[in-house]
Order: structure tokens, then C-alpha cells, then sequence
């Protein structure tokens, strides 16, 4: 690469880099992209929320998925000790979209920079970002290209979209404690997932450990009898299951037995993978002359398959701001993008904590929710967790703390066989306007 102005500089290409790129370069400005791998690649985060549909579509790249072909999704499942429930995400408290897609990520971020490069962006692969100068005019990004060829770009703003490789947190020494448990990912993509009338396809199963209810699994279906699945647990009660990654992978599928079931016949079609401390989390998401988007701040964890609609989240928020200050206009990064992004983390990291401690277990498993409550929870597992008259957003831990409550008194009245009568049901809040 040639050293040489830009108006924005992006690092990474994965949902993030190609959301802000496309969104600029339709705006007219002059965008590079530079990402250290070559597309195709191999990710995971494969199962989209429905909000995410509206993020695409505001960055001109819904019709590009669309065209895909991917396997539809409608919602989640979840398998507990021979119990199972489901979410319907059409039936939720948020209007808007109620689908959305299961995804290869490599075929789906490939197709998604590719679009952004026709809206105008140029994207460079092989180039590995070394240093960075922060400054609020013009920020300085040292690259090295895979033949070790040095340069310095020089831009009006860079946007760190650098997922898990974290770039700018790293070289702005800006991380800081997830505030999560270390735990560990393994994870594979496998071959002959037979159709079985009583797997519904179109939802992601999420399944429980039958004697820890802190190891959980996912089973993501994509076309043609393929799937993504991992599982999920504190690492060293992840270890605790064999001495090698394989055999850990294998003893923890048999120990249940839906998942068990559903790929007795299946074959892996890559090596298991492990991924261990995936959780991050920085001191700021913006500084004189650049912003942080997704994964590059901050991740959770993927119980619930946040992390792509975060980065589209952020990629939206962050896009007409760039633009604006591209334009002379001077921005409050923390009130109009830090401030409303961690709101929406926020309510993920309540739903994810409660996951973990057994409350939204208690709370999803239940066999009598009640519709309006049933249709808030499913908002936010939908991805609308920015959606203040949720109650479930603006007050999150405490409307999960009551709801759990209920639902373990509720159980325990069964169990006694005296029933639940006069149980007080929490305050679900307004209701919005029915959307699609």
C-alpha cells in the first residue's frame, strides 16, 4: 500500500467495517478498508437477531442477505433435562422485524464487504494495522502488508471494526475487567443434520447441561443438513470433561440427549475449535479522531447471539456522527453514541448474567408466562435491547429478579399442590403499537 490521505480509515472488514464503509461511501465519502485476513473466512456468531434486518437495511445491504439464501430463523429453542419451551421472535413487545437468518459467517461478511466495495469503499486485504496516532483532525495508522511493506495512512477519522483482534483497544491501552466468569467455546461446523419433523430449523436450540446448568450448547442450522455447534462453559469445569479438545467436545455431546440425538449420524467438517477469554470490555469507545464499533469495545458472550446486532448497532449509530464531523460539525461522542450503546450492552449483560445464575432459566422454562411478559423477554432476545418502553430494558435486573421470583413460587405452589391463585403478576408496562 502506498502512503496516502483518506477521509476514513476502517480497520476490519467483518459486519461492523462493512456496515460504517457502506453507509459512508453511499454518503460520498472516501473510505478504505483494511483487514488483516483474506475473505472467505471462517468465524463464528452465525445466528443473526431480527433486528439486525434493520440495520442492513439502512445500510443498503439487506437485499445482498436476502439474495443469499440462507436458512431462515424465527426465533429459539431451548432443551433442559427432557423439558423444551420455545421463543417465537414475531410474537414480541418491539415493533419491527420478527426473522431474520442463520448464516455461514464466512459466505455472509464475505458478501457483505463486497457490497460495501460496489457502494464505492476500497477495501485492501493482508494488511495487519502496527501502530496508531490518535489526533482529532488527523489520526495516523502505521500498516504493514503481507510482503513487509511498511506505510503510514493518514485520515480525517479512523473506526476501529477489528472484532476480536481488538486493535485500537490494544494500542490505545484501553481495556479494562469484562466483568464475566473466564469460560471457555468449542465449537465446530458439521455435515448430515438429518431433518427431523420435531427440530424446528428455523430457530436456534439452545440446550442445558443436564448436572450443570452453567454449560450450556448451541445447535445453529444452516442449508442443506449443515450446522454450527458449540458448547459453553466455565473453563475449568470445561476441563474437568477430558484432556484434549476433541474428547472434551465429544463427552459433553453425549451428556445430552437431545443434542446427542439430533447428531448421532452428523460428521464435523472442520477441527474442534476453543475459544477461552472471549469476554472484553474497554475504558471508552471513542478518542480524538477514532471510535470503537462491536466486538473491538466489547463482547459478552454468545448465549444469546448478541454480539453481530451490537456491531450493527454500533455501525448505526456511529456512521451519521463520523459524517457530520467529517462535515465540520463538532460531536458529543459519549451522550449520542458511548451513552446509548452501553444502555442496550447493558440490558444484554442482565439477560446474560441471569442466564448464568439460573434466573432467566427459571423465567424461560416456566410453563405459564404470561403473553405480555412472554412478548417483552422476547423482544430483547429479538435484539430490541435500545427499546426504552421495554420495561426489560430500563430496569432489567429488577424486572428479572421479580419475574424469577414468581415463577420459582408459582413452581413451588404446583409442587405442594396449592395452586396459584391470587399470585401478583409484575408490572409489564405500556404496550407499544403492533409492528411486523
Amino acid at each position: 500500500m502506498s502512503e496516502a490521505d483518506h477521509e476514513v480509515i476502517v480497520i476490519g472488514a467483518g459486519p461492523a467495517g462493512a456496515a460504517i464503509a457502506a453507509q459512508l461511501a453511499s454518503r460520498g465519502r472516501r473510505v478504505l478498508v483494511v483487514e488483516r485476513s483474506h475473505f472467505p473466512r471462517f468465524s463464528i456468531g452465525e445466528s443473526l437477531l431480527p433486528q439486525c434486518m434493520g440495520h442492513l437495511e439502512e445500510a443498503g445491504l439487506l437485499n445482498t442477505v436476502q439474495a443469499a439464501g440462507y436458512q431462515p430463523k424465527n426465533g429459539a429453542a431451548f432443551t433442559r433435562g427432557g423439558e423444551s419451551t420455545a421463543i417465537d421472535f414475531r410474537h414480541k413487545f418491539t415493533p419491527g422485524w420478527g426473522t431474520t437468518f442463520q448464516v455461514e459467517r464466512a459466505d455472509f461478511d464475505h458478501r457483505l464487504i463486497e457490497a460495501a466495495r460496489a457502494k464505492g469503499a476500497k477495501v485492501e486485504f493482508g494488511i495487519t494495522v502496527t501502530a496508531f496516532r490518535a489526533d482529532p483532525d488527523r489520526p495516523q495508522v502505521d500498516v504493514v502488508d503481507e510482503s513487509g511493506n511498511a506505510s503510514t495512512l493518514t485520515a480525517r477519522f479512523v473506526v476501529d471494526a477489528s472484532g476480536y483482534g481488538r486493535v485500537l483497544a490494544r494500542l490505545e491501552a484501553l481495556e479494562r475487567d469484562a466483568r464475566q466468569a473466564p469460560r471457555t467455546a468449542l465449537f465446530t461446523h458439521v455435515e448430515g443434520c438429518p431433518v427431523e419433523p420435531s427440530h424446528d430449523r428455523e430457530k436456534i436450540l439452545i440446550g442445558v447441561h443436564p448436572d450443570d446448568a452453567g454449560i450450556w450448547y448451541w445447535l445453529i442450522p444452516f442449508r442443506n443438513q449443515r450446522a454450527s455447534v458449540g458448547v459453553v462453559g466455565q473453563t475449568e469445569r470445561m476441563s474437568a470433561y477430558g484432556d484434549s479438545t476433541e474428547a472434551r467436545w465429544q463427552a459433553l455431546i453425549d451428556a445430552e440427549p437431545r443434542f446427542r440425538q439430533l447428531l448421532g449420524g452428523s460428521r464435523p467438517t472442520r477441527p474442534i475449535a476453543e475459544l477461552g477469554g472471549y469476554s472484553a470490555d474497554v475504558t471508552r469507545l471513542h478518542g480524538p479522531g477514532y471510535v470503537l464499533l462491536g466486538n473491538a469495545g466489547e463482547f459478552l458472550d454468545p448465549v444469546f447471539s448478541s454480539g453481530v446486532t451490537i456491531a450493527l448497532k454500533s455501525a448505526s449509530l456511529a456512521a451519521p456522527l463520523v459524517d457530520r464531523q467529517l462535515a465540520g460539525e463538532a460531536i458529543d461522542w459519549l451522550g449520542r453514541f458511548e451513552a446509548p450503546l452501553r444502555e442496550g450492552i447493558e440490558t444484554f449483560r442482565a439477560f446474560v448474567d441471569a442466564w448464568y445464575d439460573g434466573r432467566l432459566q427459571t423465567i424461560i422454562f416456566h410453563a405459564d408466562a404470561p403473553r405480555d411478559i412472554k412478548e417483552r423477554i422476547s423482544a430483547i432476545l429479538a435484539g430490541y435491547a435500545w427499546d426504552r418502553r421495554n420495561p426489560f430494558v430500563t430496569d432489567s435486573a429488577r424486572h428479572i429478579d421479580t419475574l424469577a421470583d414468581l415463577c420459582e413460587r408459582q413452581a413451588a405452589s404446583r409442587a405442594s399442590g396449592s395452586g396459584t391463585a391470587g399470585a401478583r403478576q409484575p408490572d409489564a408496562g405500556p404496550s407499544p403499537e403492533t409492528g411486523r
